[in-house]
């Protein structure tokens, strides 16, 4: 029988530490990454596949993301790991376990090279399934962080999940159903992370204080915005990849379109930067932004770090 890794077992064989060592070096190496093949099932629920290969290995991904959907999770998703050189299935791997993992340690991995070192504020926006892995994996791999603000639409969902996590021992405190207790906290913090699946922008540039990290990994259509033109606007801009991101994300094709920014203002792919032929953030007051749409050279580093190959 083909070996399953259950979400437990992903989790458990992903570290921070050793998953954003490996994504490191699989950017630095790199595979080959086809666009991500993405079929609208209806107005709001889609089925994507996303597939990678590298010398050694080939896996595919299979998700689903429907919002409306009775199930207690909107995005749900299965991993097949494959033989590179036979074809021979190898594993199937819970695929929201090794995606939420995933996406949370390539943002700590870009936030090394985009966020002030000493960064001690983080805001995540957003309550749902990916939130609490952003803001484990933040405060595995950033001691500075000293205080950690969750917000939500939904005030009771944050204050839930904030007490989740400070029972976990983390700095962790909800921002509170006040009218302006968002903009508050994106002012008051040094990394600002929406995970969200919302259209509209929910980050105004107006709130965001010199030197603020912006990193917006929920939106994966070009009809879905968590930043405002005015963020985009005034932002360094770096990508996980140009190929997704510029054809994918709307906070970044919408007001490329628009002529709101120029293409020129996204200066990096995530490659570049760990490559060292781009440079992250410049200088301490620098607004820099980090957009990932996710991308399947991911999921093939952590499905192979699970498996051991």
């Amino acid at each position: 029988m083909l070996p399953y890794h259950s979400a437990e077992q992903v989790h458990a064989a992903l570290p921070w530490y050793l998953l954003v060592s490996a994504l490191r070096d699989a950017f630095a190496a790199g595979a080959t990454v086809p666009r991500r093949h993405t079929h609208a099932l209806s107005e709001r629920d889609s089925l994507l596949l996303m597939p990678a290969w590298s010398d050694e290995a080939l896996g595919v991904k299979v998700v689903t993301v429907m919002p409306d959907s009775h199930s207690a999770r909107t995005v749900q998703a299965l991993y097949l790991l494959l033989d590179r050189h036979t074809g021979e299935p190898r594993a199937v791997l819970d695929g929201e376990a090794l995606t939420v993992r995933r996406t949370a340690a390539t943002s700590v991995l870009a936030a090394r090279y985009l966020a002030r070192q000493g960064a001690s504020d983080l805001l995540v926006i957003g309550t749902g399934t990916l939130a609490p892995y952003m803001v484990r994996a933040y405060c595995a791999m950033r001691p500075a962080i000293a205080h950690v603000r969750i917000w939500g639409r939904s005030a009771s969902r944050a204050a839930a999940l904030a007490t989740t996590l400070a029972g976990e021992g983390l700095p962790v405190q909800s921002c509170g159903d006040e009218p302006d207790a968002l903009a508050n906290a994106v002012a008051a913090s040094q990394i600002v992370c929406a995970a969200t699946t919302s259209r509209t922008p929910l980050v105004q540039g107006a709130w965001l204080s010199p030197g603020t990290h912006v990193d917006l990994v929920g939106g994966f259509t070009p009809t879905m915005r968590e930043a405002d033109d005015d963020v985009v606007r005034m932002s360094r801009i770096v990508v996980d990849s140009y190929d997704g991101a510029l054809t994918e994300a709307g906070d970044l094709v919408d007001p490329l379109a628009r002529g709101v920014i120029e293409r020129g203002q996204v200066v990096a792919e995530l490659r570049e930067l760990v490559a060292g032929t781009h440079v992250g953030r410049t200088d301490g007051a620098q607004i820099t932004l980090f957009k990932s749409v996710g991308l399947a050279l991911e999921d093939l580093a952590a499905a192979t770090l699970v498996c051991g190959a």
